[in-house]
């Protein structure tokens, strides 16, 4: 059973500094409720341990699509939860954010099913972005940022399937000419609980 969710919210704080905290994974239990730690193993993939209604589970996910102030697409590649999304930016004007997320989740058991029933994964994912909300505007500045581009033909599994939230266009953000390269900022390696 395969349950899509959705949810925006406008945020006080400029695209680019929304974006660059959104790519910093290791920063979601800050404000992701369950979300227990967040490893970034590499650009593309992360592993996650989420506590839940007393239930741990573990799982990696996988980068499949990111562009610079424009999206980040995601799925799960291993694990106990199988899940795909993406997180949408939309600049309001030069202050405000619009950030945008789609999930779909699959539920796996008893628990699961039950917990969809109950709209507990749309009211997360609420106050998951409520949460990152208050935590940029909080700050003067993002906690760090990654502007690499990863592609979907570039990723592990190849490309995904075709959404109309993640178009496959391969426009260069900015108003680069297509010629130029991207400037690469990388993501420090990751160091260990704090």
């Amino acid at each position: 059973m395969t349950e899509m969710v959705h949810d925006t919210i406008e945020v006080e704080a400029p695209l680019r500094e929304v974006y660059d905290q959104w790519t910093q994974f290791e920063e979601f239990p800050r404000f992701m409720d369950g979300v227990e730690e967040v490893q970034q193993l590499d650009d593309r993939l992360c592993h996650w341990r989420t506590k839940i209604a007393g239930a741990t589970r573990e799982f990696d996910t996988e980068i499949v699509d990111q562009l610079p102030d424009e999206r980040i697409a995601w799925r799960t590649v291993g694990g106990d939860v199988k899940q795909k999304g993406v997180v949408t930016f939309e600049k309001v004007d030069d202050a405000h954010t619009r950030v945008h997320l789609s999930m779909e989740v699959e539920a796996a058991g008893m628990a699961d099913r039950a917990a969809k029933a109950m709209g507990v994964v749309e009211s997360r994912i609420e106050g998951d972005l409520h949460r990152f909300k208050h935590f940029i505007e909080e700050r003067d500045q993002a906690t760090g940022g990654w502007r690499g581009r990863l592609r979907p033909g570039d990723s592990a599994g190849g490309t995904t399937p075709s959404d109309p939230a993640t178009p496959t266009d391969d426009v260069p953000p900015y108003g680069m000419p297509p010629s130029e390269e991207m400037p690469r900022h990388d993501r420090p390696p990751y160091a260990g609980p704090a």
